[in-house]
């Protein structure tokens, strides 16, 4: 019989002390120099801060890719495409598009590791937002490599102005 009134004394101890922390939550949203996100952060002028092993939108350097196709092969999703071709007069190949579908990706990083010449990297971009569905199908070898590589965000708007291009900015290592 105690023990039902212990275990009874122990529900209404743990019940209260959850609601006694929601409570203070609750109320520290109500403070008068709380500030909202973008007064905090100053988004989208300058970056939200992120942690160190952030896992953001990738970063893609091109001039290094030798077209092996192992981050293709261990996406478990398949949202990396790769199109390549062969070098005329010489050996390997030359990437003609480097895509990934944002819509499918789930950002595991398990493409970074395979990499044999480390040219994909996780970056530090968390918004990459657009009206529409192609609006997320990122096309590297159509950015300029100063911002498909060299910043740690992706641009939207150079993701937008990207697609219009109809050759590759950069044709490969091999050339």
């Amino acid at each position: 019989m105690w023990d039902w009134f212990r275990n009874i004394g122990t529900a209404i101890y743990t019940v209260a002390a959850g609601l006694f922390v929601t409570l203070r939550y609750w109320l520290i949203t109500y403070k008068k120099d709380r500030g909202t996100f973008t007064e905090r952060f100053e988004y989208p002028e300058k970056p939200v801060p992120v942690a160190a092993r952030y896992r953001g939108f990738h970063r893609f350097d091109l001039t290094t890719c030798i077209a092996c196709d192992q981050c293709a092969k261990a996406c478990p999703v398949d949202c990396i495409y790769i199109g390549k071709e062969r070098v005329e007069g010489g050996k390997g190949f030359k990437v003609t598009g480097y895509t990934i579908d944002y819509t499918k990706c789930m950002f595991c990083a398990l493409c970074v590791e395979p990499c044999p010449v480390d040219c994909i990297f996780m970056g530090a971009t968390h918004d990459l937002s657009c009206f529409s569905r192609d609006g997320c199908i990122v096309d590297f070898a159509r950015l300029p490599v100063e911002i498909a590589w060299g910043r740690a965000t992706l641009n939207p708007t150079a993701v937008s102005e990207s697609k219009l291009i109809v050759e590759p900015v950069h044709g490969g290592p091999n050339q």
